[in-house]
């Protein structure tokens, strides 16, 4: 059985990494034309390098939740289980688990100012001026806001194998990510745990949501798909 794992930041937010969307989000303190555009980067880049030094430090001092190993335990016992990843911090990682496409980039490297995919680690502060052995300058591994999202070919690849396809923690608010649901088959069972109420739209009468969070909700439904 194939199963696809697609996880939004409500993951995160209960190890205590902020959100950007929530009342008290990382967005009311920055401005995303400050932080998280090409603009911004070409006209502020030690600000932008600033800003990712302190989302880095805050995922290195965050532990993986339930809601994160529960879902290795779910590759435990389905190995072509795939994790399809909204979130720039490691702590599927760290929970354990493989076969993670992360399709808005990662805290925890830097990236080719010319190649978009080609990555150092960066597991500390990254030092402006610093450079990739491209020549380039190196920058934050993150999709900003209006660039091209470079992997998501490929979850849409993985999204249309899906027997189930379970979505955790995400508004499906952020495009192109929250489309994947479109790519999954007409016969793949849809589970999505979250809190809130999400948009379902048209995928209402195909979906079994499960209104807990995350820590709660996937734990619950890992069980049951196991035994089951």
């Amino acid at each position: 059985m194939k199963i696809v794992v697609f996880t939004g930041a409500g993951v995160s937010a209960e190890s205590g990494l902020g959100t950007f969307r929530d009342a008290d989000g990382l967005w009311e303190k920055y401005r995303v034309e400050d932080v998280c555009t090409h603009e911004a980067w070409l006209r502020n880049p030690e600000l932008c390098v600033e800003f990712y030094n302190a989302r880095r430090r805050d995922t290195l001092a965050a532990q993986p939740n339930a809601a994160h190993f529960a879902i290795k335990k779910l590759q435990e016992n389905f190995p072509d289980t795939e994790i399809i990843t909204q979130n720039i911090d490691d702590l599927h990682e760290r929970a354990g688990s493989h076969n993670i496409t992360h399709l808005h980039g990662e805290i925890t490297k830097l990236r080719s100012n010319i190649d978009e995919t080609d990555t150092v680690p960066c597991m500390g502060d990254q030092h402006y001026g610093d450079r990739h052995p491209d020549g380039s300058l190196l920058r934050p591994y993150i999709v900003f806001f209006g660039e091209g999202v470079p992997y998501f070919p490929r979850a849409c690849q993985i999204a249309s194998t899906a027997d189930i396809l379970i979505v955790v923690g995400t508004s499906l608010n952020v495009y192109p990510a929250a489309s994947l649901l479109e790519y999954a088959p007409d016969t793949a069972k849809i589970y999505v745990v979250d809190p809130g109420k999400p948009e379902f739209g048209h995928f209402r009468y195909r979906v079994e949501h499960i209104q807990k969070k995350a820590s709660e909700g996937v734990p619950e439904l890992v069980d049951m798909l196991c035994k089951s």
